[in-house]
């Protein structure tokens, strides 16, 4: 039992619980309530637009959730309102109920957009009056003149108008199609007593501490030192982040947790250290096909020493500059990330092409694991609708990958 000061586990153990934690395993989360038991274990999932085999937040969730469906998220996100499109780790889903905490991050929005230099400002009233109107609008159906600097980019300005009032609070995402937003005003969207209760954590420190325990609980265990799991929280360096850490452990709320073999300590919050102890012996019956911003591989320094697995998103990179490929997901087995392939641009109806594929070094699938993963990839085939997966001949048979389901 883990409940000594000083908790020391091995790397085995600790990735065990970070699989279950994540409920990678299959059997934690189910059906439409699952989405929201996850989203409220781990606080947000990462949004982005891209769209190879489905966007990132789908395959977050398809990884956890037997049988999910697009369906269950947008009801929930655009017809129950219980999660909304919001700002964390960057773009990202939240609870609707954390509304309030995000106070700060819509006072500072105001600060920065609903000022009289801004273009865009100039057309904020015009853009109220047309949602009070029309109902909710997407960008293009707001009439607006010459283009302006915008995020990377110059965009129309109704563009900009309609973001900016959505980072001040005063818009939500009503809907969307693909990936075209249609806003509505927040007062339409969500009750009053949601929209005018205090912020939760008016004191800096507080708020940090939230922050701290809310970033833990969205991967499992996190080190105390940057990385990309901290990204999104505005203001937060690293003198705040080790001040947070200190309070928050003697307060007792997190604990510090010696990985064998890692030079720094992972830290758990105090009511997850019952799960450490929970997975000290068993194995993790997990296979699955990860999301590329999955909340497991926020810290991607993490696991590369946790998991032996060096993994970067290279959709952004020139493609001579790729290690893998454009837009390459990595494949879990039990407690360990075994490969990653590429797959092609899915379209509704067709068969999932995988383009590429690359096995970790030194592992070799026996008869049990190539079950495991055939398992996975024919749920992964149900989630996309697609009925049978291809893949070149030289490349199957390179890397020996008899046991998918081709057609």
């Amino acid at each position: 039992m883990l409940q000594s000061a000083d908790l020391t586990v091995s790397p085995a153990q600790m990735r065990r619980f970070l699989v279950s934690y994540q409920g990678l395993d299959g059997d934690t989360f189910a059906g439409p309530q699952g989405v929201l038991d996850y989203v409220a274990r781990v606080g947000c999932i990462q949004f982005d637009p891209l769209n190879v085999v489905g966007h990132n937040q789908e395959l977050v969730l398809q990884a956890r959730l037997r049988g999910f469906s697009r369906d269950w998220l947008r009801d929930l996100l655009y017809t129950q309102r219980a999660l909304f499109d919001g700002w964390d780790k960057n773009m990202s889903i939240l609870l609707t109920r954390d509304w309030p905490c995000f106070a700060r991050l819509r006072t500072a929005a105001r600060q920065r957009f609903d000022r009289p230099e801004r273009p865009a400002a100039a057309i904020f009233e015009d853009v109220r009056q047309a949602l009070r109107e029309r109902g909710p609008l997407c960008s293009a159906d707001i009439e607006a003149g010459e283009a302006v600097t915008w995020s990377w980019a110059p965009t129309r300005m109704s563009r900009a108008a309609l973001e900016s009032l959505y980072f001040c609070g005063e818009l939500l995402v009503a809907r969307k199609k693909g990936t075209r937003r249609y806003y509505d005003l927040a007062t339409r969207l969500l009750p009053a007593t949601l929209l005018e209760a205090p912020d939760p954590h008016p004191a800096e420190s507080a708020y940090d501490d939230w922050y701290v325990m809310r970033r833990i609980g969205a991967v499992g265990a996190l080190w105390n030192r940057p990385g990309g799991a901290w990204l999104g929280i505005a203001g937060f360096n690293t003198a705040r982040r080790k001040a947070a850490f200190a309070r928050l452990e003697a307060a007792g709320q997190i604990r510090p947790v010696k990985v064998t073999g890692l030079a720094h300590p992972l830290y758990v919050r105090s009511e997850d250290v019952a799960l450490l102890d929970g997975v000290a012996e068993r194995e993790v019956n997990a296979a699955a096909i990860l999301a590329p911003l999955d909340n497991l591989l926020w810290d991607r320094d993490l696991i590369a020493s946790l998991f032996n697995f060096e993994y970067r998103w290279e959709v952004y990179k020139p493609a001579a500059e790729r290690t893998h490929g454009y837009y390459v997901l990595p494949v879990l087995l039990g407690d360990g990330l075994v490969a990653r392939f590429e797959p092609a641009r899915y379209r509704p109806g067709e068969v999932l092409h995988i383009a590429n594929w690359w096995w970790e070094t030194g592992f070799r699938a026996d008869d049990v694991a190539q079950a495991q993963l055939a398992a996975a990839f024919a749920r992964f085939c149900d989630y996309l609708g697609a009925s049978a997966i291809t893949v070149d001949a030289a490349l199957s048979r390179r890397c020996h990958l008899g046991f998918l389901r081709q057609g």
